[in-house]
C-alpha cells in the first residue's frame, strides 16, 4: 500500500555538516511507499536559541517553522530526536497563550522522528542488514527521555548483530551549546562513551542525532579508532552496512 505525502525536515546539522544523512532519509522513506516533500524556505527550528533562554530570537526562527509547515498536509519527519522534540514538546511552551497556541499544537501533532514514524506509524518491513558487522546504538537524550524513543531503533537493527554496550542511554557528552560552555565535562562524558564503545567490540556505532554522532565521531577519530559511525537512516538505506 502507498503511503503519504511527508514533509521532511532535514534539520540544520544535516543540510550545513551531514548532506548524506538527508539524502538517505529521503531513500528510507521513499522505499517505505511515502513521497517527500522538502520545502526549500526551511531554517532552524529554534532548538539551539531555547535551549540558552534566548526566547526572543527562539520564537522568531519557531514561528517561521509554523508558518512554512502549517500550509502543508500529512506527517512532518525530522531525522532528529531534539528537533523532533523543540517541535512537539517545546513549541508549546514557547508559545502557550499567544495567538500561536493553536498553530504550534497542529503543527507539533504532526511532527514524527524519522524511527518513531517508521516503525509506529508505517509499520515498516524495511530493516538494516550488514554481513560480519557488530553495531554498538548509542540512545541520544532527546530521543529517549523526551519521545520515549528505545524500541524503534531495535525494531529496525533486528537483522544486525548487536553489541552489548554498557551505558547505551547514557549522554554523550555534547548537549549543543554545553559542549561549547563546558568544553572540559564534555569531553571526560564522551571518553568514558567511547571507553564503553571501544570495550563492546562493534565496529559501527549507530545512532538516531547527527549532533551526539558527530561528536562522538569526532573522538574517535582523535583515538585514531577504525569504528565506523552512521545515522540510523544510513544504515537503513545502504544494502549493507
Amino acid at each position: 500500500m502507498e503511503g503519504p505525502t511527508v514533509q521532511l525536515v532535514v534539520t540544520c546539522l544535516v543540510d550545513a555538516l551531514a548532506p548524506q544523512v538527508g539524502r538517505a532519509t529521503v531513500t528510507v522513506l521513499e522505499r517505505a511507499g511515502c513521497q517527500v516533500e522538502f520545502l526549500a524556505g526551511q531554517t532552524c527550528c529554534g532548538q539551539p536559541a531555547f535551549n540558552v533562554g534566548m526566547l526572543t530570537e527562539a520564537r522568531r526562527m519557531a514561528g517561521h517553522t509554523l508558518d512554512l509547515l502549517d500550509v502543508t498536509q500529512g506527517p512532518v519527519v525530522v531525522p532528529s530526536g531534539s528537533c523532533a522534540a523543540m517541535m512537539t514538546r517545546h513549541y508549546g511552551e514557547l508559545f502557550a497563550a499567544t495567538d500561536r497556541e493553536q498553530q504550534a499544537e497542529r503543527v507539533g501533532s504532526r511532527v514524527r522522528e524519522l524511527s518513531q514514524f517508521l516503525v509506529d506509524d508505517l509499520g515498516t518491513g524495511l530493516r538494516a542488514s550488514c554481513d560480519g558487522c557488530l553495531v554498538a546504538y548509542h540512545h541520544s537524550c532527546h530521543g529517549l527521555r523526551s519521545l520515549r524513543l528505545r524500541h524503534q531503533a531495535e525494531v529496525l537493527l533486528s537483522e544486525v548483530e548487536m553489541a552489548e554496550l554498557e551505558g547505551s542511554e547514557e549522554c554523550c557528552g555534547f548537549g549543543g551549546v554545553f559542549a561549547v560552555e563546558m568544553p572540559a565535562v564534555s569531553a571526560a562524558i564522551m571518553n568514558e562513551k567511547l571507553d564503553r564503545i571501544e570495550a563492546s567490540g562493534a565496529n559501527i556505532l549507530v545512532g538516531g542525532d547527527v549532533s551526539c554522532l558527530m561528536h562522538l565521531e569526532g573522538g574517535l577519530r582523535r583515538r585514531n579508532s577504525k569504528i565506523a559511525v552512521k545515522h540510523v537512516a544510513e544504515a537503513l538505506a545502504g544494502d549493507d552496512l
